[in-house]
């Protein structure tokens, strides 16, 4: 018999029928829906809190609590000067990072690097340099000029 598209077929057992319940002893789920006797999860309207262990201690609240996140955190997108040093560019301006792929946001706060070395001078607007990235630059001839950074938060 030749295989075609009008007599495929599932493999056997590929496809299960949906459960249904509250249909009578027939069903094979009869009496109690597959509820069984008594007990919580037996009564309408009952759902399990996420993560309930049958009132043993859950997981999450058995594990001991570590570390400290700072919510005044300031994150910035690092970029080294090979990635810059590939691109063959003379100026780099905060608009530029998005357009060259070098940031995934044109809000994000940008942070240059000093790994990797620069041939060819480049002017570079940034928002923090390391020190070795400044030196780099210069020495390769450009310019890294500081953009005004986040506010820092008010402390009485």
């Amino acid at each position: 018999m030749v295989k075609n598209l009008s007599n495929l077929r599932a493999p056997k057992n590929a496809n299960t029928g949906r459960k249904r319940v509250g249909r009578g002893m027939g069903s094979g789920m009869g009496k109690t829906s597959t509820r069984g006797h008594k007990g919580q999860g037996s009564r309408s309207g009952f759902s399990l809190m996420r993560g309930f262990e049958g009132g043993q201690m859950p997981l999450h609240r058995r594990l001991p609590k570590r570390g400290f996140t700072n919510i005044f955190r300031t994150e910035y997108a690092v970029i080294n000067l090979d990635r810059i040093a590939e691109l063959k560019v003379t100026e780099i301006a905060l608009e530029d990072y998005k357009k060259l792929g070098l940031s995934s946001s044109k809000k994000a706060l940008i942070k240059i690097l000093g790994s990797g070395e620069l041939k060819s001078a480049i002017t570079i607007h940034a928002h923090k340099f390391s020190k070795s990235a400044v030196e780099k630059i210069e020495k390769a001839g450009g310019k890294a000029v500081v953009l005004g950074g986040p506010v820092a938060p008010a402390t009485a």
